[in-house]
């Protein structure tokens, strides 16, 4: 597994650079914003451990980067901020997972493992319902003719609910598709809310039809009926 980790603590960096080439990851890194965007527009990875707060610029900067290429990285926040709103910005804007200083180094093993299982489960096949063609491993997302293109979240939803047609969809499901162990870091669910409206939105106006049914009360319904 080849592995970028952003870190400004030096200790920290060489720790994990240890640990983790001792399991067989190949690790580069890197200590500034600008050295990992440097890294990340010259060379693919499996996963990046991503430090939020960077000598020259915030690290959210380097999620953005990525989604800007279309991505298949794995993206695993590491920080010692610990607040709800770093947390949800971060899985908002495309982080898979988050984990906060300090931290044990197996059980960073675990959520590095846990997020490649999650990117290996979505890159399948095309994924056909009626008009909608999904290309998960691509990222995009094909009404009739016309391709339309996803953020990450967009993406993880729409997978789930074209796996699962006429099946009502709870809130606390889909929260838990997309953002895992972290699915209760808020107290409502406005977050799936906004996900779903701007994903309806797009395929209502690339001229696909409406096949996300609200079920009031309990969730969504993904369904030709």
């Amino acid at each position: 597994m080849n592995i970028l980790i952003v870190e400004d603590e030096k200790a920290l960096l060489s720790s994990m650079t240890d640990y983790l080439t001792g399991t067989g990851m190949h690790c580069d890194t890197a200590e500034t914003l600008e050295a990992a965007l440097l890294q990340i527009s010259n060379n693919d990875y499996d996963c990046i451990l991503l430090d939020i707060g960077l000598p020259d610029g915030n690290g959210f900067k380097v999620i953005e980067a990525m989604q800007e290429k279309d991505h298949a990285t794995g993206i695993l926040i590491i920080s010692a901020r610990n607040s709800l709103d770093d947390r949800l910005t971060g899985l908002n804007i495309g982080a898979d997972d988050y984990i906060t200083k300090p931290f044990h180094m197996p059980e960073l093993i675990a959520r590095i493992k846990s997020v490649a299982r999650r990117r290996s489960s979505t890159e399948r096949k095309a994924l056909i319902f009626h008009e909608i063609k999904l290309i998960p491993d691509e990222m995009v997302m094909y009404i009739g003719e016309k391709m339309l293109s996803l953020t990450k979240k967009e993406h993880e939803l729409m997978v789930y609910l074209i796996n699962n047609p006429n099946r009502v969809l709870t809130k606390e499901a889909i929260a838990e598709h997309l953002w895992g162990d972290h699915a209760d870091i808020a107290d409502s669910f406005d977050f799936i809310y906004s996900h779903i409206k701007n994903l309806r939105k797009k395929i209502i106006d690339c001229g696909g039809k409406d096949y996300i049914k609200s079920v009031y009360g309990v969730g969504y319904k993904f369904t030709a009926e």
